[in-house]
């Protein structure tokens, strides 16, 4: 989310030094070229032609099926999240977790889970410079020992908007004009103007966290409260951190100018340099734990995707380190499909509404993208063997041979009771409401108040650059009386720097 007027400069600096060695070798003995069909190919330079002045003849198999494939080397674009880098690792259960979680991967202290990340950008394009402003995917897949889970998060703890059925119209506005193709300021905090609840994750976004100088070197978040259930059925609420053992690097508005001016894949080119150097980055994993009967013991609601859990202790679980480059981008790291509905046993979604929807719209968005066997492709292949009776589709590499595919059958397989859904109590009318306790501002006066005052000065800069761009002046107003309320040093100081009517947001500020 980044609406610099200054004009984008790009230099592509790609020489024989910067370019990342991929430790590629040509093979002496090479193999021979064949069609998908593995049939041999006799000329890849030359079409077949009617005579030496003829036109090209349909019967051209290789010329016919390299332009079909080439047609189809895109698949469609990631809405949200499309530029991504990813890496393979390990992570390391720190302790026996089996007090609070049947989970796999916290079972017993050592215990080794191998580990797929994708880091990424979430609102600007597959090509776009990973300079801009923007909060940054952090997303784990573990492959355990009773199926993948996805743990699907951002380096920002909280998030803009705590009910999925915004979703769409939030992405709409932070993307580019359906009229112009082009960012707008002016659409961004219309949208925003009527979400109070959004200040606490733009003032994380506008502040030196919305643009990282290392993938390396930002933390995880889960953002979404999850359940962990135990053995015994008992039910914890959790929310998962992941603390980065190399620190937290970020660039202000004058190094992000600088960089961008260099090199506008830093991100990846840290990453993979680090990994092909075997400085392994290593991320530490803490969860903050909640009873049930806890829920409402805070003035705003713990399943509120715009709050953290203030004033209650982290325990760590386990490290996770990235060891291995993707062997291919496309295959991997394009191809890999993170979804929060892909749990495991020991753990489940909390009541969260945006992780409610959530649960569906990303494993829908994967099934467009890739097709409904995608979970077949090796990068989302489970360590464990896959039993169901799910069957055909496009690129379905199954090995189905038995006759029953339906279930129950007496020649079939069976449940395992152990994987059941805990079973909450519920009450109440079914409704369409908000939620009760929302404390739009409180949360986000107490992260402008832990920043530095040279962090400060940063947020101020960053926000205003482009919430001074807002023609309309009542959205402006409106949008300051928010950052006002939250802390009125803060507010005070945006509206100095963006000429607005410090009188105005006042007033305005008096009636939230």
């Amino acid at each position: 989310m980044n609406f610099n007027k200054k004009p984008l400069v790009i230099a592509l600096a790609l020489s024989v030094t910067s370019i990342l060695t991929t430790g590629i070798a040509f093979n002496v003995a090479a193999e021979t070229l064949t069609r998908d069909n593995g049939a041999p190919v006799g000329d890849n330079q030359n079409s077949i032609t009617a005579g030496p002045s003829g036109s090209v003849l349909l019967e051209d198999v290789q010329l016919i099926q390299k332009l079909q494939r080439f047609a189809r080397e895109r698949i469609p674009e990631r809405v949200v999240h499309p530029r991504g880098a990813g890496a393979h690792g390990v992570f390391v259960a720190s302790t026996d977790f089996s007090g609070i979680t049947a989970a796999a991967p916290f079972a017993d202290k050592g215990k080794e889970t191998p580990v797929f990340v994708r880091f990424s950008s979430v609102i600007h394009s597959k090509g776009s410079p990973e300079t801009v402003r923007d909060p940054r995917g952090f997303a784990t897949k573990f492959y355990t020992d009773e199926g993948n889970w996805d743990l699907v998060g951002n380096n920002l703890p909280v998030f803009f908007i705590r009910d999925a059925i915004k979703f769409p119209d939030m992405v709409h506005s932070l993307k580019p004009s359906p009229v112009t193709n082009i960012q707008d300021a002016n659409r961004v905090f219309d949208f925003f103007s009527n979400e109070p609840g959004a200040i606490h994750m733009l003032t994380w976004v506008y502040s030196d966290n919305g643009t990282p100088a290392s993938y390396r070197k930002m933390d995880g978040f889960g953002v979404h409260a999850y359940k962990m259930i135990n053995d015994a059925g008992e039910v914890s609420y959790v929310k998962f951190h992941w603390k980065s053992l190399q620190g937290i690097d970020n660039l202000d508005a004058d190094e992000v100018a600088k960089v961008q001016s260099t090199d506008f894949q830093h991100l990846t080119r840290d990453l993979y340099a680090s990994i092909a150097d075997e400085q392994y980055p290593q991320w530490d994993l803490y969860i903050k734990i909640m009873s049930p009967s806890e829920l409402n013991n805070f003035d705003y609601n713990p399943l509120d995707a715009t709050k953290v859990w203030t004033d209650i202790a982290e325990t760590k679980i386990g490290t996770m380190t990235l060891n291995r480059m993707p062997t291919n981008f496309f295959q991997e790291t394009e191809q890999v499909a993170m979804a929060p509905a892909n749990l495991i046993p020991g753990i489940e979604p909390s009541e969260d509404r945006l992780l409610q929807g959530r649960i569906f719209s990303y494993s829908d968005t994967q099934m467009y993208r890739l097709g409904a066997n995608h979970q077949q492709l090796p990068i989302n292949r489970p360590v464990v063997n896959v039993v169901n009776y799910n069957q055909d589709g496009a690129l379905n590499v199954g090995t189905t041979q038995s006759n029953v595919n339906y279930q129950p059958s007496r020649e079939g397989v069976v449940e395992n009771v152990k994987a059941r859904h805990s079973t909450p109590s519920l009450a109440g009318l079914v409704q369409q409401a908000t939620i009760a306790k929302q404390s739009n501002f409180a949360q986000t006066g107490e992260l402008y108040r832990s920043f530095s005052e040279q962090e400060q000065l940063n947020l101020i800069r960053n926000l205003a650059g482009d919430l001074g761009s807002v023609k309309d002046i009542n959205t402006k107003h409106k949008m300051l009386s928010y950052f006002y309320k939250a802390d009125t040093d803060y507010g005070m100081k945006l509206t100095k720097a963006v000429n607005g009517d410090i009188a105005k947001v006042k007033t305005l500020a008096m009636s939230l």
